[in-house]
Parts: structure tokens; C-alpha cells; sequence
């Protein structure tokens, strides 16, 4: 809601103006799992019932990780937004921010304008994010500090298991099991 109270909607954002490379490299700089939210529901258009499904948790729970992921993003992007001030607005948020993503006439806060206009821009722009996402990991995995990593890796697991058998060739002999005693006869009835 604006100054005077009443709901606002976004006209000309700042987001529009976010080259898709801009949204990629922070995608890449963010955490995996709200970076991986905002891919699969925005970049990849899956329904939010999909995407709860997919991550085991309830449609309302979703859309408040969905809410914070973008925040995230807007902040990451240079945009600025603050984070809701307790739960009921969180949950508020959540709705109004699933409704901007389903309708375009859909009215919500001043203060979340941000976060929705990112979300808008990331799903306007996600045929090239998903090239460039997918770009920039061929890449990272071609890269000569992901081939040393990976050869490094190996060579850990090669150390552990030589030091598995080493350790399992040279322990000392075990010494012969004692026989058990027999047990106590039970006393004969009366």
C-alpha cells in the first residue's frame, strides 16, 4: 500500500530494465535452493502446486520461500526492498505475490513492488536465463579449476580407501573367543 494507504500496482519498474546476464549472474551468486526456486518456477513456468509437490511442502509454505527467494533476488540485483516486518505480513506477501504472478491486474504493497517486478522481469527474460544458466554450468564444468577439483576429489577418495586397507591389513590378530559358561540350571519346582 502507498503513503495514503491505498494498494499500489507497478508501472514502469526498474526491473524491466535488467539485462538477462544481470539476472543470471546473481542466480549465480545467490544460494542454491532459492536460486533453484526461482528457476523452477519462474525460468521453467512449473504451477506453484507443482512446485510444492516437487520440494515436499505445502502450497502456502512455497510461496513463502518463493517470497523470500525473490526478495533476495531484487536485493542482489540492487533493488531496493525490505524484508516483511513479521509473519501474518510475510504470509500476506506470500499471497499477494502469487496472485501478481497469476493475474497482471493484481493490486499489492508499495513495498513489494520489487519483488514482484523482479519475478515479472525473471519470468519475462527465462528462455534466455535458461541458455545462460545452462551456459554458464557447461561452462564452470569445462573450467580447469572444476577439472583440478574433480581430480583432487579423486585422489581423496584413492587416499581413504588405500588408508581403509592399510588399516584393516595390519590390525592385530584377534584373540580367541573365551568359551561362554553355561548357564544357571533353574531351580527344579516343589
Amino acid at each position: 500500500m502507498g503513503e495514503d494507504g491505498a494498494p499500489v500496482t507497478s508501472s514502469e519498474p526498474e526491473a524491466f530494465r535488467l539485462s538477462p546476464q544481470v539476472l543470471i549472474a546473481s542466480l549465480r551468486a545467490m544460494e542454491p535452493r532459492p536460486s533453484a526456486l526461482l528457476l523452477r518456477r519462474l525460468v521453467e513456468g512449473r504451477s506453484q502446486e507443482a512446485c510444492a509437490t516437487y520440494y515436499g511442502v505445502s502450497a502456502e509454505a512455497f510461496s513463502v520461500l518463493l517470497l523470500r527467494a525473490s526478495v533476495a533476488l531484487a536485493r542482489r540485483v540492487g533493488l531496493s526492498v525490505r524484508e516483511p516486518a513479521g509473519g501474518d505480513e510475510e504470509a500476506a506477501w506470500a499471497r499477494m505475490l502469487g496472485e501478481a504472478l497469476t493475474r497482471e491486474d493484481a493490486r499489492f504493497p508499495a513495498a513489494l513492488v520489487p519483488a514482484v517486478d523482479v519475478c515479472r522481469r525473471l519470468r519475462a527474460v527465462g528462455t534466455e536465463v535458461a541458455e545462460g544458466m545452462e551456459a554458464a554450468a557447461r561452462e564452470d564444468a569445462a573450467s580447469p579449476h572444476r577439472r583440478r577439483e574433480e581430480w583432487l576429489r579423486r585422489l581423496a577418495v584413492a587416499a581413504l580407501l588405500a588408508l581403509t586397507a592399510y588399516l584393516y591389513l595390519s590390525r592385530p590378530e584377534e584373540p580367541p573367543r573365551r568359551p561362554r559358561p553355561p548357564a544357571p540350571a533353574a531351580p527344579a519346582p516343589r
